[in-house]
């Protein structure tokens, strides 16, 4: 799964990583970024401007929006299955932009996690594949949300975790956030593991361990004793 990312680009970095898209010029960086929080999302609503969603996807016929803590990802292989994605997955995809996002490391003795960061090895920002939705209350209370798609890991994740986003190369976001409604068929090859040897991990502090600690020290290396064996 993916519970857990950053986000801490300049407004000119991102106009390279994601040409043509307007981000808002007061946008903070984030280092710690959880579900349920407030992210950027680029959407295939006919527009291209950056524009804010609640991470955790609730179906448009969710009577609880509690749902969408569940849903924070949605598995490649049984999008177009699943009733809370598979219209979105016709109609409604977007783009996730981040820096680099967390995984927890299981040591050998089982007990043991050690966070770290997967990053690009370029530094460069980078999307996840997403979908999202719109929400109405019975009392007219209006949420727009989404969810970071996932699928099997690349080499690299292999080690860290049995699951990983779907990073969509540059090549490939006109095709994904094209406004049509598309069959699955149509999508399905874009949503693979991302190459390994273009990706890198650090271990980083135990402050990313909770959602209220959102500064750079999060995504800081630090030494770990067990780090030649497992990075």
């Amino acid at each position: 799964m993916c519970g857990r990312f950053a986000f801490a680009a300049t407004k000119d970095e991102n106009q390279l990583a994601f040409p043509g898209f307007i981000f808002p010029d007061d946008m903070p960086k984030r280092y710690n970024i959880a579900p349920s929080q407030p992210i950027i999302a680029l959407a295939n609503k006919g527009q291209k401007r950056a524009v804010a969603f609640k991470w955790g996807l609730i179906p448009s016929w969710a009577k609880d929006p509690q749902i969408g803590n569940r849903l924070i990802n949605a598995r490649a292989e049984t999008l177009a299955e699943k009733p809370s994605f598979r219209s979105c997955y016709k109609r409604r995809r977007c783009l996730i932009p981040t820096t680099g996002f967390f995984e927890w490391k299981k040591q050998p003795d089982g007990k043991t996690k050690i966070p770290t960061l997967i990053t690009l090895k370029s530094g460069r920002p980078f999307a996840f594949a997403g979908l999202w939705e719109h929400w109405g209350s019975p009392e007219g209370d209006e949420i727009e949300t989404c969810t970071i798609i996932t699928t099997e890991p690349n080499t690299l994740m292999a080690r860290i975790h049995n699951r990983m986003p779907v990073i969509l190369p540059k090549e490939s976001f006109d095709a994904w956030l094209d406004p049509d409604e598309k069959r699955s068929e149509d999508l399905q090859n874009l949503l693979v593991a991302f190459p390994a040897d273009e990706m890198t991990t650090h271990p980083v502090s135990s402050r990313v361990n909770s959602p209220t600690n959102d500064s750079p020290d999060c995504i800081t290396p630090v030494h770990q004793p067990e780090q030649g064996a497992l990075f």
